[in-house]
């Protein structure tokens, strides 16, 4: 104590008397605390301490006054003795004792400020690594076992784990351990009623059970000895109820002792860190996977477009022009155009049932069995049965149909020939505007086991217009909720029929997009126009 020294060597200077401090240790053991000056007692000599008021005894070297110094340790002042006067030494106490106690305070509090300050040291250090944690993209496990091996170290805990709860099992799942191999810890079930975990997660309050309290069979890898289970909470930043991730054990204290209030404090402050922790490790993996998604459905996207064939195919004996636009990434609307023979073109539209990876697939599957069985048949009624014959597994076991119009035009003979299996849209436009529907007399394909039938009409090479659209077209909606709707396209249709069947597509395409506006489409939307 060199500043009590002081004081004290100061008071003897200028009283001349001496001063000693003494300390009574816990073993009941007394020995001088400071002294000044150094030779002022002779250390063999014992005085006999009280707690009353100060009492005047006589020590070997002279008169002693000896009074108790107020504060939280068991320490005693003795004023003397002093080498020009006795009869002060009263005075003198009563100068010195509040100086003394004053000065012992605030070393005492300086003392405990830097002993609290050096316990909290790891505590601070274990705040700053999860913040870093917090900035990291890193998976849920690896953010769980990183935060697990501070928050074990800070605490003392040989064991601990880290749970989060699946909803799919209504079970507190093991992703991260320490002093147990997470791959022998067994998931608990939220109905478990003698699992502590169990419990802190339900309540959503910290349990605290020392020895073998609350010992649970399928709680046993998870503790040795006392346990602390606290939950992990996560708070949405737009604010509202807290909700509960999962819990945190620490068990096997290597200090043997139990958790304090403060370490339960600390604990508690930490799994709200946890929890923002693993939410945002989730967060990232799901924007992740969700980016990895959008790139495969853009792969399928352009993979489906290129199944379509382009109007080259089919030229310079037909122009035709056709455009598909899927709801989503992929779709099941689509068309395809062959060549028969230089007087001969086949054309085809179709419509799968719903939208998506399920019409897709079974688009794929139209598109490639139509293009054998256009070949193979002349008769546009034949060919859609036969279609029918090779997808109708794969239509009765998804519950699917497609409406499918198919036509050839016959220029030698200046004939339609077509088959219509329940596609409403289908149009021939004459020179003149007027407009004549392809009526679809058969049901979609899938629907019944009975074969399309075919029909035939006059066409006008060079003049006629085949025009054949998707239900998606007409069903988008503006933001009212009003439909396109089919004379909306044929009047557009009328009005530029004089023009390339390319430019015409521009024009349907274009007002749809006007009409809906921000809306997206409710279904695939396709269309098909034809001069030949």
């Amino acid at each position: 104590m060199p500043r009590l020294n002081s004081v004290l060597a100061g008071f003897h200077d200028v009283t001349g008397c001496a001063s000693t401090v003494f300390l009574r240790e816990e073993t009941g053991k007394l020995r001088i605390y400071a002294m000044a000056p150094e030779t002022a007692t002779d250390t063999s000599w014992v005085p006999t301490l009280g707690s009353g008021p100060p009492t005047v005894v006589e020590s070997p070297d002279g008169l002693v006054i000896i009074a108790v110094v107020p504060g939280p340790q068991r320490l005693w002042l003795a004023v003397g003795p002093c080498s020009r006067s006795t009869t002060s030494l009263d005075r003198f106490l009563h100068f010195l004792l509040p100086v003394v106690s004053q000065l012992l305070q605030s070393s005492l509090e300086a003392e405990h400020a830097a002993n609290e300050l050096a316990e909290r040291y790891e505590e601070i250090n274990l705040l700053y690594s999860i913040s870093e944690i917090l900035g990291r993209s890193v998976a849920e496990e690896d953010t769980a076992a990183t935060i697990l091996r501070e928050v074990s170290d800070t605490v003392g805990a040989r064991r601990g784990s880290i749970l989060v709860y699946s909803a799919d099992t209504n079970s507190l799942r093991p992703i991260a351990s320490r002093g147990v191999d997470v791959a022998e810890l067994q998931p608990i079930h939220l109905n478990d009623a003698c699992s502590l975990s169990a419990a802190a997660f339900r309540d959503q309050r910290v349990i605290l059970a020392e020895g073998d309290d609350g010992a649970c069979p399928a709680e046993a890898p998870y503790r040795r000895g006392s346990i602390l289970t606290l939950p992990i909470m996560w708070t949405p930043p737009e604010g509202g109820t807290a909700q509960p991730l999962g819990v945190v054990n620490l068990s096997d204290r290597a200090s043997r002792r139990i958790f304090s209030a403060g370490d339960q404090k600390l604990l508690m402050a930490i799994a709200t860190q946890i929890g923002t922790a693993i939410q945002n490790a989730r967060l990232v993996r799901a924007s992740l996977e969700q980016q990895r998604l959008l790139h495969e459905m853009g792969l399928a996207h352009d993979l489906q477009m290129t199944l379509l064939p382009r109007s080259s195919a089919v030229a310079p004996e037909a122009d035709v022009a056709a455009r598909v636009t899927p709801a989503e990434s992929v779709g099941g609307d689509f068309y395809h155009l062959f060549r028969l023979s230089e007087a001969r073109t086949g054309v085809m539209l179709g419509d799968v049932s719903g939208h998506g990876y399920r019409a897709a697939l079974i688009m794929a599957l139209a598109m490639s069995a139509s293009a054998i069985h256009a070949q193979a048949n002349a008769d546009p009624g034949a060919m859609l049965a036969a279609l029918l014959s090779t997808l109708s597994e794969e239509l009765s076991s998804t519950e699917m149909f497609i409406s499918a119009f198919y036509a050839v035009i016959d220029r030698a003979q200046s004939t339609l020939h077509f088959g219509n299996a329940g596609h409403p849209h289908a149009f021939v436009i004459a020179a003149d505007g007027t407009t004549e529907r392809l009526a679809a007399i058969d049901p979609p394909l899938g629907m019944v086991d009975v074969p399309p039938s075919a029909n035939a009409r006059p066409w006008e090479s060079a003049s006629d217009l085949l025009l054949l659209f998707t239900d998606g077209v007409t069903d988008a909606v503006n933001a009212n909720g009003e439909r396109y709707g089919e004379q909306r396209v044929l009047d557009l249709v009328r009005t530029h029929r004089a023009e390339k069947p390319a430019t015409i597509i521009d024009h349907i395409f274009q007002a749809l997009d006007v009409h809906k506006g921000d809306e997206p489409l409710l279904d695939d939307a396709a269309c098909v126009v034809v001069r030949s």
